[in-house]
């Protein structure tokens, strides 16, 4: 979330800013700087009492000991009146923080100067394309049927266990889901990312850390005996393993990649657009996560970029980025870059990776600062990214290296599949 002082201090240019995502945050912005004048009122005065409080508790201790009790006794009335008071505006100061705390959690992130204005994805701005995309042939068929004829997905086996979403993969399907996990985690590592197995369930305080919640809480999975989280990427757990921490400033960069399942309920998502792989509850994904000093952030994201088009190149698999526009950014990031792959059965550009500066943003709500040699200290830059999310990067697979006998394997997978071909 935004900080307080840095909202009190630009509140013009916050409000202005928001505008690119469409959203008018005059009214919440002025009732935040409103609230947290009267908040600090209050600390002022419960100051003041708590030292006359304190004040008078001395001076009737040095009463009592002279031996004047009558004159104790009186103060002794007032300083419990004193702390009665003081009771009063602590509960009105926790009511007037919980107040400004629940507004400054609806209040997006202020978008980089480089976001395009824009209401929705078809005005996101595509900043780079790659890769030739394959002349089928006359007989290709999109990823679902073919995981049908080859027998390595199977949709309805999902839907009988679980339902609509949870697809069961089978065989060679298998084993290429797992070769792609692998291969990713490889190159991530190879980069100097620390690979992390993290829990796949997490708590409330989480959820807040990273900024799932409140914002998108209808879109988790909540296991309400336990009150926690089903992740909806490893983001969550990966940068909360960081969360309250003061790290040194020479200890940065802090690089983790890891892999986990990621479940997403997706409501409201129907039609044809999300057949098969196309969305899912439930998905694999390999993520890499940033910990950075706030002047090195942009360069990370920039590296995190092309690290990502490595591992597509590498694929060999036609995809293009594009900078998201103030419509379309989520609601934490400051500056987000998607990478789409084409896919030649559907005719049609894949979500396959998100690659996101959140600023300080995230480290806000997680508190999570950096302290240098000489003791000064300041909120860390969190960034992350897919890399990758794989069911729309099986997809590309299936559909863009298919043939008439069967699935053409890419080579820099072939090591960890042990078979070129599915047929």
């Amino acid at each position: 979330m935004l900080q307080l002082q840095f909202i009190r201090e630009n509140k013009a240019q916050i409000i202005d800013a928001l505008k690119k995502r469409n959203f008018d945050a005059t009214a919440i912005v002025n009732e935040v700087v409103s609230l947290d004048e009267a908040r600090r009122s209050l600390q002022v005065e419960l100051d003041n009492t708590l030292a006359s409080s304190n004040k008078l508790s001395k001076e009737i201790g040095q009463l009592f000991k002279s031996g004047e009790r009558q004159k104790a006794e009186i103060l002794r009335e007032k300083s419990s009146q004193l702390k009665t008071s003081a009771e009063t505006l602590k509960a009105d100061l926790k009511e007037k923080e919980t107040a400004v705390a629940e507004l400054l959690y609806t209040i997006p992130n202020v978008p980089n100067d480089l976001v395009p204005a824009g209401n929705s994805e078809d005005d996101n701005e595509e900043v780079f394309r790659a890769g030739d995309i394959p002349v089928l042939h006359e007989n290709a068929q999109p990823h679902w049927e073919l995981a049908k004829k080859y027998d390595i997905i199977d949709f309805e086996l999902g839907n009988k266990i679980t339902g609509a979403g949870f697809p069961v993969y089978k065989g060679k399907g298998a084993r290429l889901q797992r070769a792609l996990i692998q291969y990713f985690l490889d190159k991530n590592t190879d980069a100097g990312y620390t690979e992390y197995q993290v829990p796949h369930l997490v708590n409330e305080a989480s959820g807040y850390g990273t900024g799932q919640l409140p914002d998108k809480e209808g879109q988790m999975y909540h296991v309400t005996g336990d009150d926690l989280y089903l992740i909806p990427t490893a983001e969550v757990p990966v940068t909360n393993m960081f969360r309250g921490d003061m790290l040194k400033a020479e200890d940065l960069p802090i690089c983790c990649t890891g892999y986990t399942p990621c479940f997403r309920r997706e409501a409201g998502s129907y039609g044809a657009h999300v057949r098969g792989l196309n969305r899912l509850h439930q998905f694999d994904k390999v993520e890499i996560v940033r910990i950075e000093r706030p002047e090195d952030s942009y360069a990370a994201l920039d590296s995190m970029v092309e690290h990502v088009k490595e591992i597509l190149e590498e694929l060999k698999l036609p995809y293009r980025i594009l900078r998201l526009c103030g419509g379309d950014l989520g609601f934490t990031s400051a500056l987000t870059y998607d990478f789409e792959v084409f896919s030649t059965a559907q005719d049609r550009w894949l979500e396959i990776s998100s690659v996101s500066n959140f600023e300080t943003f995230q480290a806000n709500r997680l508190k999570l600062r950096i302290k240098d040699k000489d003791g000064n200290k300041q909120l860390a830059h969190t960034l992350n990214g897919s890399a990758l999310a794989l069911p729309r990067v099986l997809a590309g697979i299936i559909e863009n290296y298919q043939t008439e006998d069967g699935i053409e394997i890419p080579e820099v997978l072939r090591r960890y599949t042990g078979f070129d071909k599915i047929s």
